[in-house]
């Protein structure tokens, strides 16, 4: 596997930041004054999580650039939250860090992005819902070259290595693809890799979708109308963050659909780089509903995409060809 060094790192990065916030949701998530506090477990895991994994990163490959979802401006203006996202810091990192080191090593993330350069795109809490919901979330990595990613790890904490029996099996998954290497899924405990592959399906109709948990993320009755025309029988998979690309990678759904819900609105560069690797890696396909290649080269946004659609390579076409006979 190509990207041995870049690839050891980010399992290093991303594992130490799942970790995290698993203690994060653990100590402050059953407490019914959560949502009231400033320091809301999100809000501690988001920059705890980014100030390792940017330290991690950084101190391996200190040339590089990283272009990450959070700032420190709130922690600078809150010492409290500041000193609580310190101590949980400091609990999971090799090398203890003052409030300004950590503060510092957050701002790493401020690359602004450009399509000739290497850099590194982080979502230290995908799915910020459902982590507050004990749902799926996930910490998201990836390695951008020069526009295209080439590598891409996920840390999905609430998810099992299967599907079929979650609640028999320990969650915590890692999923990981370099580009040409393939796509590999782990457990949190081994580092044993287990390939993994789309499902090949003849019809769409066979299959399933999964779609985001909030309406806002995503039209949902866009999706439904897809589905009818894909004569899609069964309920969609609703799922927070990345985890969607995880699972739609190694064969527990077909397709995976996201709508816009506004004409203005630009995805995100970290919310989709990792898990898109993956699924391509995987065998899968992914484009915008226009059928655009994702194009991570234009900062930190999608804004030359709309929406995203992933399938299998056999009816990604025809899920294409569904959504151009509804109103997109």
């Amino acid at each position: 596997m190509a990207l041995q060094l870049e690839l050891q790192t980010a399992i290093k990065a991303v594992l130490t930041a799942s970790r995290l916030s698993q203690t994060v949701f653990r100590s402050l998530a059953t407490s019914d004054t959560v949502f009231k506090k400033d320091a809301s477990p999100v809000t501690v895991a988001d920059f705890g999580s980014q100030a390792i994994v940017n330290a991690i990163v950084g101190n391996t490959f200190p040339r590089d650039s990283i272009m990450a979802e959070e700032d420190s401006q709130a922690l600078r203006k809150n010492e409290a939250l500041a000193n609580s996202v310190l101590v949980l810091v400091n609990r999971f990192y090799q090398k203890e860090m003052t409030v300004q080191q950590m503060t510092d090593s957050i701002d790493q993330g401020n690359y602004p992005g450009h399509s000739r350069n290497r850099f590194w795109a982080l979502d230290p809490i995908d799915g910020t819902k459902g982590f507050l919901r004990g749902g799926q979330y996930a910490v998201c990595l990836s390695l951008i070259v020069d526009g295209k990613v080439e590598l891409g790890v996920m840390g999905c904490p609430n998810l099992p290595l299967g599907w079929s029996k979650p609640h028999e099996q320990q969650p915590g998954t890692m999923f990981l693809a370099t580009r040409g290497g393939g796509s590999f899924q782990r457990s949190f405990t081994s580092e044993v890799l287990t390939r993994i592959n789309m499902k090949a399906e003849r019809s769409a109709s066979e299959t399933i979708f999964c779609e985001s948990v909030e309406s806002g993320h995503s039209s949902h009755s866009a999706a439904a109308r897809i589905a009818a025309l894909l004569n899609i029988k069964g309920d969609s998979i609703r799922m927070d963050s990345q985890c969607k690309y995880g699972i739609v990678a190694r064969g527990d759904a077909g397709i995976y659909l996201r709508f816009p819900v506004s004409d203005t609105y630009e995805e995100k560069i970290w919310d989709h780089a990792a898990g898109a690797l993956i699924v391509e890696e995987a065998g899968g396909v992914v484009t915008d509903i226009k059928g655009k290649a994702l194009d991570f080269s234009t900062g930190r946004t999608l804004k030359n995409n709309k929406g995203v659609v992933v399938a299998g390579k056999d009816i990604h076409a025809e899920v294409l060809a569904a959504i151009r006979k509804t109103e997109f």
